[in-house]
């Protein structure tokens, strides 16, 4: 029997409703203001939300029931690239002109919370523009934590069903515990970024500005309102607002919601929080002693700039304080080794995510104790918890797959016209939803509009790829996928 696609398209239907609510706010803006890109956003919130409406009453007798496991895969690969066409169309139809390549390239970018971009002179974009650009990034991270809330976990992605709650089989009462689970982390998700709004207002952000950046910072999209970045305002403190919203958005948002609740049992037990702090903090350190004796900086803001750098670079946020991109060395080996690491599970950072840096330490460690003790049964062992075998195992493949795909990426990249460190840098930021790259052209104050359009159809794809945890997209090539 073929897959049912009707609670897919009813899905679908939903998500572009709800995308064309958001789509109104940038129309109301520009209308407010007498921009003439009203028109434009005005005509796709129609249109969304017209489409959105017949996909739903077409399909109105799917919505109580429940998605398989293969039906919520189509939906979030359906649903992200459709939404993605949907929010080209103000960038390719509004005062900007872009050609399709570009349009996609930006919608794509935002929507998979990415900081690459084409476009240049940020500052005198106009108002709904940029805001519509912010908002892709928010919706992005919303995206990002119901995959994995909802999706991943009963997957086992990569190791993902380490993070499952209850019993995979999708009764009433599994449905009910994870809508109270991602309600909890949505308030989560949406108080965090009126908390940062304010706060960079306080810190000396217009309140435009502050909208914007909360919105980018705390879904690690990292879309900025100026060419220079956060090194635009030349502000300690917008600096450390930005910072601490982008270890907020690195870390698992069901932590903070079992902080909201109390739960500070399980908070001290998260050994993933403590390996994700440990490295942003030894590779800052590490960073700001090379500034100090190599750049002869002072220690307070040599320490300032790279946590900020390596914590934008980790959680995939791409925000910067200065071009780090220019540096040489041990830092920019650092900081591309870094691109690969990514948050934690659960988050809205990209990445291979820590988690699965501390489950090949295990077992690697437990491969070197059964060849000094050969007759002893030994388990990894994850939180205090033991691991089942098979989670290493797709911990290990995914890695492949992800090793494989970036390899695969940076010679594709190189056989259309790019050199060898932009090839390496733009595969590896693509993949990891990082955005900017380790060379200045392509770096967190460069723009990627100067690369072959064959190059940015690459890329945008490579991005789409990450954010779906890779597994999502390539069982779609299976012919057991679409039989039931």
């Amino acid at each position: 029997m073929i897959l049912d696609l009707r609670p897919v398209l009813w899905g679908v239907g939903l998500l572009l409703s709800l995308f064309a609510a958001m789509m109104a706010l940038p129309a109301l803006l520009d209308w407010r203001l007498g921009d003439p890109d009203c028109a434009v956003f005005s005509a796709v919130t129609g249109l969304s939300l017209f489409c959105g409406q017949v996909l739903i009453f077409a399909n109105l007798q799917q919505r109580t029931r429940h998605f398989t496991i293969r039906q919520g895969i189509l939906l979030a690969v359906i649903g992200w690239t459709v939404l993605a066409i949907g929010a080209s169309l103000p960038f390719a139809f509004g005062h900007l002109r872009l050609s399709p390549s570009d349009a996609l390239f930006e919608a794509i970018s935002g929507i998979t919370a990415t900081n690459g971009t084409i476009l240049r002179h940020l500052d005198t974009l106009s108002p709904g523009i940029l805001l519509w650009r912010a908002l892709l990034q928010w919706m992005g991270g919303i995206g990002v934590l119901t995959l994995s809330a909802a999706v991943l976990p009963d997957l086992n992605v990569g190791g993902m069903d380490l993070f499952r709650t209850e019993s995979a089989r999708l009764d009433e009462r599994l449905v009910k515990r994870v809508r109270r689970l991602l309600s909890g982390i949505l308030i989560v998700y949406a108080g965090l970024t009126l908390l940062l709004g304010v706060l960079l207002w306080l810190a000396g952000m217009s309140p435009f500005d502050a909208v914007l950046h909360a919105l980018s910072t705390i879904s690690c999209g990292g879309f900025s309102s100026s060419d220079q970045s956060v090194g635009h305002w030349h502000n300690p403190g917008v600096d450390w607002v930005i910072l601490l919203g982008m270890l907020l958005g690195g870390a698992p948002f069901f932590l903070h919601w079992q902080i909201v609740r109390r739960q500070w049992r399980e908070v001290r037990q998260n050994s993933q929080v403590r390996w994700y702090l440990g490295l942003i903090v030894l590779s800052s350190c590490a960073i700001a002693l090379w500034l100090v004796i190599e750049q002869d900086a002072k220690p307070l803001p040599a320490l300032r700039h790279s946590l900020f750098a390596v914590a934008s670079v980790m959680t995939g946020t791409g925000f910067a304080t200065l071009d780090w991109s220019r540096w040489s060395g041990f830092p920019i080996a650092l900081l591309f080794l870094l691109t690969f690491v990514g948050g934690c599970a659960g988050s809205t950072a990209g990445g291979l995510k820590v988690f699965r840096l501390q489950l090949l330490s295990a077992t690697a460690r437990l491969q070197l104790r059964r060849l000094l003790s050969p007759n002893k049964v030994l388990l990894p062992t994850f939180d205090g918890r033991v691991v089942p075998e098979l989670i290493p195992e797709s911990v290990l493949g995914y890695l492949f797959v992800y090793i494989l795909s970036f390899a695969m990426l940076a010679m594709g990249l190189a056989f259309v016209g790019l050199d060898f460190p932009q090839a390496l840098g733009a595969a590896a930021a693509s993949l990891a939803n990082l955005g900017p790259a380790i060379t200045p052209a392509i770096g967190p104050l460069g723009s990627f509009a100067t690369l072959p359009d064959s190059a940015k159809w690459l890329l945008a794809a490579a991005m789409l790829f990450g954010r779906l945890e890779l597994f999502l997209v390539l069982t779609l090539f299976s012919r057991d996928f679409w039989q039931n």
